[in-house]
């Protein structure tokens, strides 16, 4: 196979249904999936195609459905059990929770395993492709595999009924709810307060980034094999957007990253743990519920611990609020320029990965202790200049031993300055609240106007998420503030009493 120098588009981060009991993926860049083959390295174009501060509402593909139909779906489970896919238990129906999931035909009991989807009915990056010559391209080029599927995915859906995904193609969505499908505008009037709109917003960079590399590196040299109209930036965003949805990492198959028809229609419950993977004696990929189901109760499965705003980017929905235990929100913290020791801190934030402003996640249950490491770094006074350092590393969490750190004397201002910080965020997301929650400016028709009205209600209901935990935190450092100060009072009235006494 032949190799090139290159290497995938940095800072692409690609989020999947991650297993409950394995370690979240890391934050690493696009490169960091294509470990099992030679890398292409795809970097961004400063003059992409299809900037996302100018980019139009994406108006769908020719293919896929409606995201709720279930006459699609009902083809899907026709074709999957002609093609090997063994008797289910579930069936597909419209739900509450999801606008089509799998909901159990009889009772199940905790402990079973189900849907059993053989191998040979699971799109990977070793997929057959309908059209070889087009495979052939892309694997000689070294395409890891996110971007490989996503390519795979277009070119079989291109082919329509000749292809033998076909049915399970007609069954995705020709829009997800996905963030990539929101416009900048929307972004912008809907997520002004939340973290997670930077997140989107580099998230639609990456991919627009990526296409434009593939386009100039492999499609324009191969056009009649890679035609426009075919391989352009909507139908990479409709892929992108099913992949960063849909695909699952199989642990018991070398971790490899699969889409799995019948099974990518389970939705998600942060109230479960169980995850799709390979079960080697049945040689299918099953999960194993965590609890029993009743007859017409939907079934679930988990995409992993992932906060609601993680969940908005990738998946296109917000759990009610105060449901799901997975919950946070980034806040972000910065050193004040007007600090004497600015310089001095920022080098040792530099020299430990980290920059002059960073975010941490919160929690209704707490923050983290880089946090307060951070927060002691800003606090700190120049007769403090030693111990810079220790702080900055223990901000960055390269010391995974976590040490007793502790400065009793700067406590109470840096707990202030974290109090800052949240209460600024509150504001925000209070004046988002309480203004009318933004619209676009532009005409609008109907099926404009109820994506509006959908857009907005999922931004509102993440927000309320938000700031909730951003409330809890408040609460929690004001009563930590107060117990503080009101044992300085009561120390500083007992010291003025013995002196009276004494007098």
């Amino acid at each position: 196979m032949a190799t090139s120098t290159t290497a995938l588009h940095p800072q692409f981060r690609p989020p999947l249904r991650a297993p409950g009991r394995h370690r979240p993926l890391p934050h690493s860049s696009y490169s960091s999936f294509a470990s099992a083959r030679p890398r292409t390295t795809i970097r961004a174009s400063a003059a992409s195609a299809s900037a996302p501060a100018q980019r139009e509402a994406v108006t769908g593909v020719p293919w896929g459905c409606e995201i709720e139909s279930l006459e699609s779906a009902a083809l899907l489970e026709r074709w999957l059990i002609d093609s090997g896919l063994p008797e289910q238990r579930l069936v597909i129906q419209r739900v509450d929770v999801g606008e089509r999931g799998l909901v159990a035909l009889k009772n199940i009991r905790k402990g079973e395993k189900l849907l059993f989807v053989p191998p040979s009915l699971v799109i990977t990056a070793d997929s057959e492709w309908s059209r070889p010559e087009v495979g052939e391209v892309m694997k000689r080029n070294a395409v890891p595999d996110w971007p490989l599927i996503a390519t795979y995915l277009i070119s079989e859906a291109s082919l329509e009924g000749s292809s033998r995904w076909s049915s399970y193609i007609a069954a995705l969505p020709r829009q997800p709810y996905s963030l990539l499908y929101w416009t900048r505008a929307e972004l912008d009037a809907y997520l002004v307060a939340s973290p997670i709109r930077e997140r989107a917003i580099q998230r639609i960079t990456d991919v627009i980034g990526t296409y434009n590399d593939l386009r100039d590196r492999i499609f324009s040299k191969h056009s009649d094999l890679f035609p426009e109209e075919v391989y352009n930036i909507e139908t990479f965003l409709w892929s992108f957007g099913i992949l960063f949805s849909r695909l699952v990492r199989l642990p018991s198959m070398d971790g490899r990253v699969a889409l799995v028809p019948w099974a990518d229609m389970l939705n998600h419950s942060p109230e479960v743990e169980t995850f799709l993977d390979f079960d080697k004696s049945s040689q299918g990929i099953v999960f194993t519920t965590d609890r029993s189901y009743q007859p017409g109760e939907q079934v679930f499965i988990s995409y992993g611990k992932k906060s609601s705003g993680e969940l908005l980017l990738s998946y296109g929905f917000v759990p009610k609020e105060g449901t799901n235990p997975n919950d946070s929100v980034e806040l972000l913290v910065s050193l004040d320029k007007s600090d004497k020791c600015y310089k001095e801190k920022l080098q040792a934030l530099k020299q430990n990965g980290l920059s002059a402003s960073e975010s941490f996640p919160l929690r209704v249950t707490g923050w983290p202790v880089e946090l307060m490491a951070y927060a002691f770094l800003v606090v700190s006074p120049p007769d403090m200049s030693q111990r810079f350092e220790e702080m900055a590393v223990a901000a960055s969490n390269k010391n995974s031993t976590k040490p007793g750190f502790n400065y009793p004397e700067l406590e109470e201002q840096a707990l202030q300055f974290i109090l800052d910080c949240c209460e600024s965020n509150i504001s925000k997301y209070s004046k988002y609240l309480e203004g009318g929650n933004g619209s676009p400016q532009g005409s609008i028709n109907a099926k404009q106007a109820n994506r509006t009205l959908l857009l907005k209600q999922l931004a509102k209901d993440l927000c309320i998420s938000e700031r909730r935990i951003l409330y809890r935190t408040q609460y929690i450092l004001r009563r930590k503030l107060r117990d503080m100060r009101g044992g300085e009072l009561r120390a500083l009235s007992l010291f003025n009493g013995l002196r009276k006494l004494f007098k």
